[in-house]
């Protein structure tokens, strides 16, 4: 009690401390909110408090402080990517009961060898793919299941959790329908009359950036793991049940969706909810509802509280400040306008999750570009791959927020990992950039 007391003190006496730090150079409301923000990064790290407690906490302190009323606020918790996740998690708990994961696990890790960096490379490389072609969000859900299966040391469950979450946030890059920044970039080309690269010659230019982000990862994630050991043994699978079959099936039948929707226009959050919602439909299904108490809940309450400081990232006008400050830098070489917007795209991250980054950052980024003289595609596609790496916080992107689900993430782990992640990302950007993209 003592040590949880102590964390809630010193994430008050921060948030004071930034408050009157920040009233230097900034004006009193955002001032404010980034003491809010400070206050409630603070107290996800500290774990002074339960996540899910911390992570409503904005519906309470956004109105008092006068930041965003209570309605605004709140409804950021109903966000349409709230019910992706309860579907999401329906399906992954079905996985888990009919032991669906073993029978990938087989397929998977026969290609690799059977040691902890084995599987990390493993489970990196497979989130990566699949993310490439359907939403990150869906991989990390489906594939999550055999950082459980896989180790029974959380040391390792953790690194395997965060190969999975941090190798779909890469995976999205690959292809242009990977993830939402990629789509929203191509749009903004077109609509700014900006040559878009088609869908192979986006596969060309992202594949080496995508290639050195697994083998990164699988890297970092290796490091120190000679005394963890993974728990399955090829020898003991049996064939497939008919309740394995029916629900591959049924999974293999989302994904060739998911795949078609990118023409067919179907909402991508309404389907996977139904198709989670299938998994208690008598003779369809494999779940009954006292099942339904396994889903994190606490994890719907943190990706209501990313969303809700992307709105007050937004109402606080924290993305016309950064681009003030980076106009000031357009009189300088484009690979210093490059760092610098890699960065403050990269700062954004903590805040929003990747679509909202994109959307904010590609207007300001295009506007720099044009003030600096330098080729506005190549910083738009730097800026696309940067809002994707969003390494560091659960609520910077969903995938996180799954990882830390699996309750053997600690988000200090995350942030450790995350960092690091996040600074091979933006230096393998800068060099794919320079030394690379310019050719196309």
């Amino acid at each position: 009690m003592q040590k949880e007391i102590r964390g809630l003190l010193a994430a008050l006496l921060g948030a004071l401390i930034c408050y009157a730090l920040s009233l230097l150079f900034l004006s009193d409301p955002h001032s404010r909110a980034l003491a809010a923000v400070f206050f409630l990064l603070f107290l996800w790290t500290n774990e002074a408090l339960p996540l899910g407690v911390v992570s409503l906490l904005p519906i309470v302190l956004f109105p008092a402080l006068g930041l965003l009323d209570t309605a605004k606020t709140a409804a950021n918790y109903a966000n349409g990517i709230v019910f992706l996740f309860l579907g999401g998690f329906m399906l992954s708990i079905a996985v888990e009961k009919t032991e669906l994961h073993r029978l990938f696990a087989r397929k998977l890790l026969t290609l690799f060898p059977p040691t902890p960096k084995g599987a990390i490379f493993a489970l990196a490389s497979a989130s990566a793919i699949l993310s490439a072609f359907l939403s990150n969000t869906t991989t990390a859900l489906l594939l999550l299941p055999l950082a459980h299966f896989l180790a029974s040391q959380n040391a390792l469950k953790a690194r395997l959790a965060l190969a999975i979450a941090f190798g779909s946030s890469i995976g999205g890059i690959l292809t242009p329908i990977g993830t939402p920044p990629n789509l929203i970039l191509i749009g903004f080309l077109h609509q700014h009359a900006l040559s878009a690269p088609h869908f192979i010659g986006w596969i060309a230019m992202m594949l080496p950036l995508a290639t050195a982000m697994v083998l990164a990862l699988a890297f970092i994630l290796s490091i120190n793991t000679s005394g963890l050991t993974v728990t399955y043994q090829i020898s003991v699978f049996s064939p497939a049940s008919n309740d394995q079959k029916r629900l591959g099936a049924m999974i293999a039948a989302l994904g060739a969706m998911l795949l078609l929707n990118n023409w067919v226009g179907l909402d991508e959050r309404a389907l996977i909810l139904f198709f989670g919602l299938l998994m208690f439909f008598p003779k369809i299904g494999f779940l009954e509802w006292r099942e339904s108490k396994e889903i994190p809940y606490d994890i719907f309450f943190l990706m209501g509280a990313g969303f809700a400081l992307a709105d007050l990232f937004n109402e606080s006008k924290f993305a016309e400040l950064i681009a003030q400050s980076l106009t000031a830098l357009t009189g300088q070489s484009d690979l210093v306008v490059m760092i610098a917007m890699i960065a403050a795209i990269s700062v954004i991250g903590l805040a929003l999750n990747n679509t909202t980054k994109a959307s904010i950052a590609y207007p300001i980024v295009f506007s720099i570009a044009q003030s600096a003289q330098a080729d506005a595609t190549l910083f738009l596609l730097a800026a696309a791959a940067t809002a994707s790496f969003s390494f560091i916080l659960p609520t910077s992107t969903p995938p996180n927020a799954v990882a830390l689900s699996s309750k053997a993430v600690t988000i200090r782990e995350m942030i450790a990992y995350g960092s690091l992640m996040t600074l091979v990302g933006a230096l393998l950007v800068i060099l794919c950039a320079f030394f690379y993209w310019r050719w196309f």
